[in-house]
C-alpha cells in the first residue's frame, strides 16, 4: 500500500488502511498479531528477509505463539507516524528524525520509543545539475525531493547540513525547495532529467542507481559526513503500550530482526535475492549486491550516532523535549545495549 503524501494522511487513508489489515480503530489486540509499516529502499532489508525467512515467526514459536504478520508500505515518516498513532500498525519503519518527532509528540502520553535499528547506510544527496556542487549552490529554481518535507530524516540531515553552513537561524534556509516525492518516483526523475526535481536526498538503492543511471548525476551531501561517522538513519519504534501489552510478541520481534541481521551479514548474494523478490524491484542485481557488500553499510540492530541529531533537533525547536541521553528515546533491551 503506497501513500503519496509526506504529510499527515487523511483519515480516510488511515481508515482504508485499517480495513486493509483487518483491524479495528482499537489498538489493543492478543499476543501474536504484529502489523507492520515499512518503506522503500534496501535501509528496510532487514524486514524484507526476516519476512521472507520468517524469522519472526520461528522466534515467535520460541516463545509459545503462532505469530501473524501483517504488512504495510507506506511513504514518508509522517505517514508512518499516523499509521502508528491511529491505531493502524503496531510497528513503524522510518527515519531518526521521524522517530524524534513523534517521541518528543507522545512524551508523557503513549510514549513511542525505538524499538531497534535497521542498520547503518549512508544516504546522498544527489543531483542531475553540474553547477550544484554543495548545498550551498542551490537556489531559488532548484527543487530537492524527499519523502518527506520537514520531517523525514533527509529533511532533518539537511536541515543539520543548512545549520552547520549558515548558522542554527537558517537550518530550514533550504525548506522551501524540498518535495514529498516517493523514492522510485524521483530516482526516474533524476535519472531522466528535464524534471523540476533536479535533487533527490534518497537512500540504497537509489541512489546508487541514480549515479548509474545519469551521467549528470552526482552526489551533493553524505549523511555520514554530516553525522561524524556512520550512523542508523532508519529505525522501528513502538508504543509503551504495545510493548508492554505484547512481551512476547516483541521479544520475537526483535530477537527476529537480530536473525535477519546475521543472515544478511553470512549471506549477501541470498540476501539480495531476498530483497528483489519481496519488493519485485526491477534494480540490477549486482548493483544491489555492491550495495549490500559496501563496507560504509552494516546490517545491525544496535542504534548508532543517533544523539548529534537529536541534540541539534532540540536545539533548533524541532522537539521540544530535551533527550540527555539516546536511550530516552529508545526502549531499553538486551539486543540494542551497545546503542549511541
Amino acid at each position: 500500500m503506497h501513500s503519496r503524501s509526506g504529510k499527515g494522511a487523511p483519515r480516510a487513508f488511515m481508515a482504508a488502511l485499517a480495513v486493509s489489515l483487518g483491524i479495528t480503530s482499537a489498538s489493543a489486540h492478543a499476543e501474536g498479531t504484529l502489523r507492520i509499516a515499512e518503506q522503500f529502499g534496501v535501509v528496510y532489508l532487514l524486514l524484507n528477509v526476516a519476512r521472507d525467512q520468517k524469522f519472526i515467526e520461528q522466534e515467535g514459536k520460541k516463545e509459545g505463539l503462532d505469530i501473524k504478520v501483517d504488512w504495510a508500505k507506506l511513504s514518508g515518516g509522517s505517514s508512518v507516524n499516523d499509521a502508528l498513532l491511529s491505531g493502524s500498525v503496531d510497528i513503524a519503519a522510518a527515519g531518526v528524525g521521524p522517530l524524534l518527532t513523534i517521541w518528543d509528540r507522545t512524551h508523557g502520553r503513549q510514549n513511542v520509543k525505538g524499538v531497534a535499528s535497521l542498520g547503518n547506510f549512508p544516504y546522498y544527496l544527489v543531483s542531475n545539475d553540474p553547477r550544484v556542487k554543495t548545498i550551498a549552490d542551490f537556489s531559488e529554481k532548484d527543487r530537492i525531493a524527499v519523502p518527506a518535507v520537514g520531517v523525514s530524516v533527509q529533511s532533518r540531515i539537511l536541515q543539520y547540513a543548512a545549520a552547520k553552513q549558515w548558522g542554527d537561524k537558517q537550518y530550514d534556509r533550504l525548506d522551501k525547495l524540498t518535495q514529498a516525492v516517493p523514492h522510485p518516483d524521483a530516482t526516474a526523475a533524476i535519472i531522466a532529467g528535464g524534471t523540476e526535481i533536479n535533487a533527490h536526498f534518497g537512500n540504497p538503492p537509489f541512489q546508487q542507481q541514480e549515479l548509474a543511471g545519469n551521467p549528470k548525476a552526482h552526489i551533493v551531501l553524505n549523511s555520514y559526513d554530516v553525522l561524524g561517522g556512520p550512523s542508523s538513519a532508519t529505525v522501528l519504534y513502538a508504543t509503551e503500550k504495545f510493548r508492554n501489552e505484547n512481551p512476547k510478541t516483541y521479544r520475537a520481534f526483535v530477537a527476529g530482526l537480530a536473525d535477519a541481521a546475521r543472515y544478511i551479514t553470512q549471506h549477501p548474494d541470498q540476501a539480495a535475492d531476498i530483497y528483489l523478490r519481496v519488493n519485485n524491484a526491477k534494480i540490477d542485481r549486482d548493483l544491489l549486491i555492491k550495495v549490500i557488500k559496501d563496507p560504509s553499510v552494516q546490517f545491525k540492530v544496535a542504534p548508532q550516532n543517533t544523539f548529534a541529531l537529536a541534540q541539534f533537533m532540540h536545539r533548533v525547536g524541532a522537539i521540544k523535549n530535551e533527550p540527555k541521553s539516546w536511550q530516552d528515546y529508545f526502549f531499553s533491551d538486551p539486543a540494542t545495549k551497545d546503542g549511541s
